[in-house]
């Protein structure tokens, strides 16, 4: 802006010819309101720079996922007869893979979820990636386990399984009130276990902000069981089915 500011108006005529002769650096009024389309212009620089960094996280997400899905072996007929097992083991048994794995997990966060205060990792698989995730979010871990494993007072919460009910419990003091948990583990089935860790979160009075999966028995239905976002990063249409 040029010019001087209305309040400068009683100026004497000496006084305007002197300023004039020796203008001062040019330099915003705070007291005059910047042109309108100069904040929106702002605004849509912020706007498109966010954007294209969505867009590349994506772009790197999918390439991630490439990759460990290829990583995957198949088992037919284990644990039982018309089963087909999908090993995660060889993801593990590569650092390059597992840091591809780590990597891919906390973009999803990033885009999908608000950031946790702690990951709570289901016995046992859970267990794999959950505290390295935690780390990499720069957030606690808390395990959750089945009954008379963990010492201490604990929350006990049941849940079906095929022949009958199990018990998974959490520590008293894992979690706090008010904090945000990102439940996570291997693969979803039935939900039950999941149910049941995030019947357990919501005990100590924190809040689920999604459930992380790597794989998922989709005609188990295992989701519908779940109150808070699904994710599954290995399956072929996690990108259908995330709620």
């Amino acid at each position: 802006m040029s010019g001087l500011p209305l309040s400068n108006a009683h100026r004497t005529n000496a006084q305007t010819e002197a300023t004039s002769a020796h203008p001062p650096p040019s330099s915003p009024d705070p007291t005059v309101q910047q042109p309108e389309h100069a904040a929106q212009g702002g605004l849509t620089a912020a706007s498109a720079a966010s954007t294209s960094e969505q867009s590349h996280s994506l772009n790197e997400l999918s390439t991630l996922k490439t990759q460990l899905k290829s990583a995957l072996r198949q088992f037919p007929d284990f644990p039982s007869p018309g089963i087909l097992f999908e090993d995660i083991l060889p993801i593990f048994a590569d650092a390059k893979l597992h840091d591809a794995l780590l990597r891919a997990l906390e973009l999803h966060v990033a885009n999908a979820y608000e950031k946790p205060d702690v990951v709570v990792g289901l016995e046992a698989r859970g267990f794999l990636f959950g505290p390295s995730l935690a780390l990499r979010l720069g957030c606690g871990f808390a395990p959750v386990r089945k009954q008379g494993k963990l010492p201490g007072e604990c929350e006990t919460a049941g849940y079906q399984k095929e022949y009958g009910e199990d018990f998974f419990q959490i520590q008293k003091d894992a979690v706090k009130t008010g904090q945000k948990v990102l439940i996570v583990d291997d693969i979803i089935a039935t939900g039950g276990s999941a149910a049941a860790a995030g019947a357990l979160v919501k005990k100590l009075g924190a809040k689920v902000v999604g459930y992380s999966f790597l794989l998922e028995l989709d005609f188990l239905k295992g989701r519908a069981k779940l109150d808070a976002p699904v994710y599954t990063l290995l399956s072929s249409q996690e990108e259908k089915r995330e709620g």
